[in-house]
């Protein structure tokens, strides 16, 4: 949904179609290199559940006067990863155009940063991630690859659910007292 809209933008941009992808950025000292070449790269770096929204109820409560139990929804923030990769001879200044898509990415998410889908059942937000000179470090490092222009960002809030019931129990509508009074 996200690389859809991000292509339109690319398109209305003048920029190459179908430059906007997703892929695995590790794979980026591989053979798998040339696909990237020319591309903006959108892999997913890390999932953290999102800790504000773990203690949901387990039920729900339907008109019929029943509750059903089901685990809740695992919330979770994707840190998403973009890229801008071209490569090639010393005749052209491929690290000038790098930046120059990289900014497009940048103007498209300051303008645009809520994403839904169709049916209205994904509500995605995305905010841009800043990463210290020791976290970028570390994340280039896990990749395997050398350093790119790149910008981070972190999508809240996906929602995963398995809609599967637990069971179904009628609601409580009243207490009965069954004490009776002792002469």
């Amino acid at each position: 949904m996200i690389r859809d809209h991000l292509q339109a933008f690319f398109a209305l941009r003048g920029f190459p179609a179908n430059s906007v992808i997703v892929e695995n950025i590790g794979l980026l000292e591989t053979t798998h290199a040339n696909n990237f070449n020319g591309n903006v790269i959108i892999s997913l770096v890390n999932v953290e559940e999102e800790s504000t929204l773990k203690n949901s109820k387990a039920y729900t409560t339907w008109p019929d006067n029943r509750a059903r139990y089901q685990h809740p929804p695992v919330y979770l923030n994707l840190y998403v990863l973009f890229t801008a990769v071209l490569f090639g001879d010393a005749t052209h200044d491929y690290y000038e155009e790098a930046l120059h898509r990289l900014s497009a990415v940048i103007s498209f998410f300051q303008a645009q940063k809520t994403f839904k889908n169709a049916d209205g059942s994904l509500d995605l937000t995305l905010e841009l991630y800043t990463l210290t000179f020791e976290q970028i470090n570390h994340l280039w490092a896990s990749l395997g690859g050398r350093q790119v222009p790149f910008v981070m960002y972190k999508v809240r809030l996906v929602a995963i659910t398995e809609n599967a019931v637990l069971r179904v129990v009628p609601l409580i509508e009243e207490i009965e007292d069954t004490q009776h009074p002792t002469s």
